[in-house]
């Protein structure tokens, strides 16, 4: 059966109600570390000849400590051209109800043919240039599942193969259970993480969080284009300030 977009962000996410009313990519992206501050997006590695742009978009349903629900939600922009440059930026949470584009936090432009790593701070109009000493490498807990380690207490499941506008996606399950004594709840409470990957695009299409005491988080890619970026995607607008932080100590460059 094929599925739309949308109709993959839905199922994946029956239990959000508000979602009806919210607003609705080599190897892998990290593992996606549920409700937090900073909620992770999708990783973009740095593969030539799979060009694209995308949306991704993000909603969080967050239990408060009040026993209310909280929905927000943004949509950020990523691409990759053939020559594996990628750009992948951040913007802030909005409620479900917002109408408009959420701001723009910062975004990454990464070459691999140069090592050149740019980070653009909108707030400050700064744009930190840092050449790596080595090509950014993909975590192992971001690399396609049957390339990933085997974690200790944590179950995986096979979830199939479903198809999603002409991309065959692979799903993978993992769950991991918190015991009762450390829970904070008093009793065990299961954990439960989906990833869907494509391996055409070798990006994660979806990826699901559920954790009882905290909600439920969806990071979902839409709208794919799968043709070349425009260039002044990777270029730094002419109003930042470019500052050269290479040093011999110089980290490796994080999406």
């Amino acid at each position: 059966m094929r599925l739309t977009n949308v109709q993959i962000l839905f199922s994946l996410c029956v239990a959000l109600p508000a979602l009806a009313t919210a607003q609705t990519q080599q190897l892998m992206p990290r593992d996606y570390r549920g409700v937090q501050t900073n909620i992770g997006g999708i990783f973009v590695t740095p593969v030539p000849n799979f060009p694209f742009t995308a949306d991704v978009e993000v909603v969080s349903h967050i239990k408060t400590t009040d026993g209310s629900d909280h929905v927000v939600t943004t949509t950020e922009h990523i691409a990759r051209a053939s020559s594996g440059r990628i750009y992948n930026e951040r913007r802030t949470f909005v409620p479900a109800d917002f109408k408009g584009t959420p701001r723009l936090l910062g975004f990454l432009i990464y070459d691999p043919s140069s090592r050149l790593s740019i980070r653009v701070d909108p707030m400050q109009h700064l744009a930190r240039e840092v050449t790596l000493r080595a090509p950014l490498q993909t975590p192992e807990a971001s690399r396609a599942p049957q390339q990933q380690p085997k974690l200790p207490g944590v179950t995986e499941t096979d979830l199939g193969t479903q198809e999603m506008n002409g991309l065959q996606l692979q799903g993978i399950r993992k769950q991991r259970t918190i015991p009762a004594e450390v829970s904070g709840t008093g009793k065990p409470i299961l954990i439960t993480d989906d990833y869907w990957y494509s391996p055409e695009l070798a990006i994660y299409m979806t990826i699901r969080h559920d954790d009882p005491r905290t909600g439920e988080q969806l990071v979902a890619v839409t709208h794919v284009q799968r043709t070349e970026p425009s260039a002044e995607t990777f270029v730094v607008p002419p109003e930042y300030k470019l500052v050269d932080e290479t040093t011999d100590n110089s980290p490796r460059a994080r999406q």
